[in-house]
This record gives C-alpha cells, structure tokens and sequence, in this order.
C-alpha cells in the first residue's frame, strides 16, 4: 500500500516519522512516542487514519492515543486508537480498532466486539467505537443510553469531528470540511468488489453468479445514485445513516431501487433478494466509493481480472479469454454505425470490448470530456449493441459490467438465443426493429384461433456479430420444439455422413449443396447456432465466431458444411492451440471463423481466397500464466512503465504504475490501462491479406 496523501502530510507536519530499525522500518506516532512495524498491513490502516483523525477530524495529535492498554481487561488488551478528551490522556472519547482490508465479514464482526469489548471496559467507558478496514468503516454510540448489547439502533454515519455530535450522514456532494465520495485505484476497487461478493456470497448462501447478480443491482444503484444532480452540501442516499437500523436501511435502499428500477425496466426486472444484514455490510463496503468517478480503465482493468478469476472453472462457459475477444473484435473492426449482437454474451466480454472499440473511435474525433465523445460512443451503446444470454444470473452479470462501463441502458435479454425470432422480438422492441421483424395477427384455421404471426424484412439484420457459442451440449427435440424449424437440423450425418437409416431428403433446398438427411432428434449447439447467426445477420454482415474443429473436420458434418458455405463466404479461419480455453474450464480443440453473409442470389465461388493462419503463442499457456514476448518501452523507476506485449494474434501496448512491497512482499508494477497495436501480429497479416487476396485451398 503506498502512502496517502494524508500519511505524506503527517510526515511533512511531523506527526508521524518513518524510520530505520535495523533491517526494518518503523513508523513513529511522534506525540506519543510510539513505533511500530511499518511492513504490517493493519499499521498501513492505523497510520491513515491516524492522519486522518488529525486532518479531517480536527483532533490535536497529544489526543490519540496509540496502543493503549484497556484497564481491567483480561488478558492484557490494547486498542488501536483511541481519541481522548485531554492532552494527559485520562478521559476517553472514542476506540477505534484497526484491520487490514479485506478482513471478512466474519473478522470484521469480531473487531466490532473487540471495539465495545474496550470502549465498555470498566473505568475506560467511551462514547463512541469504531473499526477501520480500508475502505469498510463501522462507527457505534456506545454511551449509556443505548444497552451494552445493541449493534443495530446505535449505529452512527461516522466518528464525531472535534468532540461534537454524530452527523446525520457521512458522505455530502461538495460540502466545505466534510468527506465525499472519492475516486480509487484499481487495486482498492479489486478489493471493494471482492469483499462485496464475499458477503454476498457468505460462504454458499448464493451461488457465486446470483451473489454476482444481487451485486449488479446494488452498483446499479449505487452509480445511479452518485449520477442524481444535488446541490452542494446535499448527502448522498446510498450510505448508512446515523441510528439507521439494518431494517430500516434495507428499506430505504429497497425503495430508492425500486424507483430506478422503474426508469429502467429493461435493465432490471427483479427485487433485491438479500437480507437485511447482508445489505447493510455492502453498503458499507461501497458508500465511500465513487464509481463513476473512478478512470474507465481502472475499473475495466479492475473488474475484467476480478471477473477472469470468478469465471474459471464451473462458470467457465461464460467467460472468453481476454486475447481471444480482442482479436475478434479488432478483426471486425466494429463501427459506431453498426448494429451489434452476440447470441451467447455470457458476462459480457465481446460487448465490452466493442464498447471499447467504439470509444477509442470517439477519442480519434472529439475531446474525451466532450458531449460530441460520450454521445458518439454512448448511442452505440445504447442502440446497437446487444446481447442475448441464456442463464438469467449470467445475464445480469453482463448487465452490471456494462454499467460499470457507465453505460446504463443495455440490451442484454435474457433467454434462450435459438428460440424462434418472434419471441426474441417481443423481449426488445428495438431488437425488433433492427431484425425487422413485425408482430401481426392471423386466424390458423387448424387451430380455430387467432394467432401471433412475425413477418421479417429479409434486408435487416445485424452488420456484425463476434460470439463464443456453446460448444458439445445437445440440443433435443423432445425438449426444445424449435429443433424442426431449423434446416441444419437435417444436415447431420452419421460415422461418415450417410448411413442406410439416413435417405436423401429429396425435398431439401436445392441450393443447399449436398442434399439433407432425415430430421435429427439431436443436434449439438454449436450447429444450430451457425443457422441462427446466419438469420441474424443483415445480407453483407459480418461474424467472428469460436467453433470446434471438429465442426471443420469431421466427415459427417461435410453436410454442414456445405449449407454454410452456400449462405455465407468464409473470409478467415484462425486454430488456436489446444489448450486455449483449458484455463476457463474446456480443452475443446477450436478456431476463430470469420464470415460474411452472401447477399440474395450470390452464389459460391471456388475461386474464393480465405485466410488461414495459425496460432501458436496467443499470451498464455495452458496453466494461465502469461508467454508474452515483452519489450519495455520506457520506465521511470519507482512510477511508471510501458511495454510491448507480443504474441501471434496481436501485441498490447500496457501501461503500469508501482505499487510499493508491504512486508517480506516486494514491490509490484500494477497494470493500469492496454491497448491492442493496430497492425501487429495476424491483425497486420490479414489487413495485407486483404489488399491483395491470393485465392488457395486448405
């Protein structure tokens, strides 16, 4: 942890000394002429605040006392801090106990105990207590008026300023001498998020994407709230009050959502699903934090390697390694004017990162605090960009990632992508739109009832469609009536793609190119999902998309095949190594495959030249760790540094900042921002491929 502006200010008024101590270093609190280790994290803790006791708080540093043994405690206690109402020290005003951040909610309790333990201790009864756990805080009145059991009325905003009486709140909007919410750095956002979900997951609670879910909803309103115009000096809502109990504070919290909420249907369709308890540790892991003030690379940076490590394993399904996302995108080189979907968004990568995209197109044309920059990315976001995701948890995952990319207003529906069109449509009035798809109704005869019917404008659809479909599940239509309606359905052969039970179906399409077998009572999801991309693309458009090898290879997919490449033209085929997705929970040998959908009436060509490539080192191996070949392109010592990471897909250009060691740890460089090199790699390869396309089989 490196020192805060505030540690930095006590040094210079001399309140606090760091020094020497033989092969360690102490920090002295001068008034009291106490030293402790300085390498200990929870010294970190106590030191900040002790500045901050000095400076915001406006208490004479003869008045804190540190370390100080609690009188009839057994055995032997010392609080942390302790604010006194003399220079001499006699008269205690407030405890303050002091971990190291990212305690659990668990620690964090038993320091509460420990707080009143000392703040009741005979012949040292204090008026307040106190913990400190980075950005968690917790205050109390502990006074005679309230029993010496209660934790919930007693609850205060914050520690009294200059012996006076406990502020209603804590945080206000620009209010001269009081706090407001602040920016962080990536690693104190790493740790908020981690503690938040930590408690929301409470050890099993939830499952890890439903505690992720309840997260969503509470950043919802946490950055909508931090986004309501108030006047100077006005508090903010999402924080606890002074004698607020948890019952009352998840009402209050409950409520301010559910009207958001309203403005918002599309967004968030469920309550709050947590206890009171649970939201309350929340709220206090949050309230200090301003998210929407915090850098945009800091929390991209922040929440991608938070979300990286939560995806692996079970929930590897939903997350697409980073390289991969990036390559496909810069690929597609994805427009602001473009209509975007991924029909299996999982938490959201591809989306994030064309939302990316978009807005670094922005910074090449406007100033990036101007309204034409924010307007240019932000009706991309909230017009073009969509995402389909199955799992209703997984879906308000991606949801919340998009929110924290300040954007509010994304169309992630959450369903099954191969339904029918129609249902789709009736979920997202503007994924209606852009399909051009019409509701209507008809009488059907056979029913005797009047019926919806879509009518589609075959001419509309998405221009660009980058995806990471689920691979090897089987689709069964005893379970999903919709199988039948999809002609790739009887495009699947059986050991060679022909087999005596399999006649030609002598009514497929005859532009199919090789002729359909019988309907298939199964078929894997990767298959349909090719025809479903293929339906949802405008004629012209665009898709990157993730596919087993086998998909490629196998003989008794050649029918398969065949019907893609009659309805789309292969532009480029990349295979990744083997163990590309083993880190995230699958070993499936597979290839990125960008197509084109053939406009109406365009037939095949073999004369048609496809790019194919190779590759071998895409910045990781098969256990996570990274293969770069690094080159640093400048470095100041102790600050700042930038690299060149290559690997074959692309390089990264990545900016680094220093974060000093703490204890036996040694200091670390922690990336704050990268960006993909345009023309490195196979990206460059096939820009030239393009300029002069060389038509070859493979």
């Amino acid at each position: 942890m490196e020192l805060t502006e505030l540690i930095q200010r006590a040094i210079a008024d001399g309140h606090l000394q760091l020094i020497a101590s033989g092969k360690t270093e102490k920090i002295r609190y001068v008034a009291v002429n106490v030293a402790e280790k300085w390498s200990d994290p929870e010294e970190k803790v106590r030191a900040a605040y002790y500045a901050e006791l000095i400076y915001r708080y406006g208490y004479a540093p003869e008045c804190i006392g540190v370390e100080v043994t609690v009188p009839d405690r057994t055995p032997v206690d010392r609080a942390d801090l302790v604010v006194f109402h003399d220079a001499a020290r006699t008269k205690p005003f407030a405890v303050i106990e002091c971990k190291r951040d990212a305690v659990t909610d668990t620690e964090f309790k038993q320091a509460i105990e420990q707080a009143f333990g000392n703040g009741h201790a005979h012949k040292f009864r204090t008026e307040y207590v106190g913990v400190i756990a980075g950005q968690t805080r917790a205050f109390f009145d502990c006074s005679d008026r309230f029993g010496v059991l209660e934790r919930e009325a007693n609850i205060i905003a914050d520690l009294p300023a200059q012996y006076g009486k406990p502020e209603e709140y804590k945080y206000y909007h620009k209010a001269p001498g009081k706090p407001d919410i602040a920016a962080v750095s990536r690693d104190d956002l790493i740790k908020t998020i981690r503690k938040c979900h930590q408690t929301l997951w409470g050890g099993g609670r939830l499952s890890p994407p439903m505690a992720f879910g309840e997260l969503t909803k509470l950043i919802f309103l946490k950055t909508r709230d931090e986004k309501t115009p108030r006047k100077k000096g006005e508090p903010y809502a999402f924080q606890v009050k002074t004698f607020e109990t948890p019952k009352r504070l998840a009402e209050r919290i409950k409520a301010l959502y559910a009207i958001e909420r309203q403005k918002e249907p599309d967004v968030f369709n469920e309550d709050i699903k947590i206890d009171e308890i649970t939201l309350k540790n929340v709220v206090l892991h949050l309230e200090g934090v301003n998210l929407t003030a915090t850098d945009l690379d800091t929390k991209g940076v922040a929440f991608e390697q938070f979300m990286d490590g939560f995806f692996k394993g079970d929930f590897g399904q939903y997350f697409t390694p980073r390289n991969i996302i990036a390559f496909a995108i810069q690929m597609l080189d994805i427009r602001a004017d473009d209509d975007v979907i991924d029909p299996a968004c999982g938490s959201g990568g591809f989306l994030l990162h064309a939302l990316d995209h978009v807005r670094k197109l922005a910074s090449q044309y406007y100033d990036e605090d101007s309204k034409e920059h924010f307007n240019y990315w932000h009706s991309f976001a909230e017009k073009r960009l969509f995402g389909i995701e199955i799992n209703e948890e997984i879906a308000r995952v991606a949801k919340m990632n998009m929110i924290v990319h300040d954007d509010g207003h994304t169309n992630v529906i959450g369903h099954d992508a191969l339904e029918p069109l129609g249902a789709l449509a009736l979920k997202n009035d503007a994924f209606a739109r852009i399909m051009g798809i019409q509701r209507d109704t008809e009488f059907n005869p056979e029913t005797g009832r009047i019926e919806d019917v879509f009518r589609r404008d075959e001419r509309k659809g998405f221009s660009k469609i980058p995806t990471n479909p689920p691979f090897g599940a089987v689709i069964k239509e005893e379970l999903h009536s919709y199988l039948k309606s999809y002609e790739l359905s009887r495009y699947v052969g059986k050991g060679g793609g022909k087999d005596e039970d399999d006649p030609e179906d002598d009514s497929a399409d005859p532009k199919a190119g090789k002729k359909a077998i019988k309907q298939r009572a199964s078929v894997k999801t990767e298959v349909i999902y090719c025809e479903r991309i293929w339906q949802l693309l405008k004629p012209g458009g665009q898709a990157a998309v993730v596919l087993p090898d086998g998909l490629l290879t196998n003989a008794s997919l050649q029918g398969v095949r065949d019907w893609l490449m009659e309805r789309f033209k292969v532009l480029a085929v990349v295979s990744l190594p083997q163990f590309a997705f083993a880190h995230f929970g699958a070993g499936v040998k597979s290839s990125v495959v960008f197509l084109e959908k053939r406009q109406p009436g365009q037939p095949a060509s073999d004369d048609e030249a496809i790019f194919m490539a190779m590759a071998e080192n895409i910045g990781y191996d098969a256990t996570g760790r990274t293969t770069y070949q690094v080159e640093v392109l400048s470095e100041v010592p102790g600050l700042s540094r930038v690299e060149r990471q290559r690997c074959d897909l692309f390089d990264w250009k990545v900016s680094f900042d220093w974060v000093p060691g703490e204890g036996k740890k040694p200091g670390r460089w922690s990336e704050r921002h990268r960006e993909v090199i345009p023309g490195s790699g196979l990206l460059g390869q096939y820009a030239a491929f393009k300029t002069s396309p060389e038509p070859f089989f493979v």
